[in-house]
């Protein structure tokens, strides 16, 4: 007889009569609930972002509003596709994010030592988000006093054009900080504004999902998979504010 055999019963069937008995244990105690109407809950109930409509500036000073306006509004310029980026909230998005955990980097690993890492290991800068953002403005405005006797938000749309130009190639230096780091998060952030949903400030309107046909945060697309090659034409939904829990729940 095999060892493995005790009694007409396999080591194997042992085990899988164990691991099965256990499951149906588990299942037995588990008590299974249908939910319906208006669920228990609501989104980002525990962790929400800061709304848009909500009153007042969280982290930029009136000041340091107007000149992030004349910024984002040369990187995204109001044209026959869309508004400007200013006019779509990208403003209001990035304050919301810096006066957020994203803006002092509690999140993230920022000890010493500080030094320039390889493409692959991504940004390495002492500067959280926050830092990047005013310090870059505290310089940007310097920069331009120097030059021109003025704020970035009074010059000529060529010359903030050639001057951000400037600040992209890293070509000057911002109160001890590379302009590229400041030009790259202020660049990154008015994408992310532009393109993000709504809830979170920016694309007011869903102006951009509009320009470029992306239909959002719908609940359920089961039923175009089918429909290859065709204009859908479907209305853009935000995670709030689109289809009601109700209306998504009886479909």
């Amino acid at each position: 007889m095999n060892d493995n055999t005790t009694r007409g019963l396999t080591r194997r069937q042992l085990i899988f009569s164990s691991v099965t008995g256990l499951a149906i244990g588990a299942a037995a105690t588990a008590k299974a609930a249908t939910l319906t109407g208006v669920p228990p809950w609501q989104p980002f109930d525990q962790n929400g972002p800061m709304h848009y409509d909500s009153p007042g500036w969280q982290f930029f000073s009136e000041g340091e509003v107007r000149e992030m306006q004349a910024i984002v509004n040369r990187l995204i310029p109001a044209d026959d596709l869309s508004v400007s980026g200013s006019d779509a909230g990208c403003v209001v998005f990035m304050d919301r994010q810096l006066a957020s955990n994203y803006g002092d980097a509690s999140r993230l690993y920022m000890a010493a030592p500080f030094q320039e890492g390889t493409p692959e290991q991504g940004d390495q800068s002492r500067f959280t988000p926050r830092e990047r953002v005013r310090l870059g403005l505290v310089g940007l405005e310097t920069l331009c006093q120097s030059r021109h006797q003025q704020s970035f938000s009074a010059l000529a749309p060529e010359q903030q054009d050639a001057l951000l130009a400037e600040l992209e190639k890293g070509e000057v230096e911002l109160e001890g900080m590379g302009s590229k780091l400041f030009f790259e998060q202020v660049l990154g952030n008015t994408m992310e504004g532009f393109f993000g949903d709504p809830i979170y400030g920016g694309n007011r309107d869903m102006v951009s999902w509009k320009m470029v046909g992306f239909p959002g945060a719908r609940y359920d697309y089961r039923r175009y998979i089918a429909l290859h090659n065709q204009k859908l034409d479907l209305v853009p939904l935000s995670i709030i504010g689109g289809e009601s829990w109700n209306a998504r729940a009886s479909k």
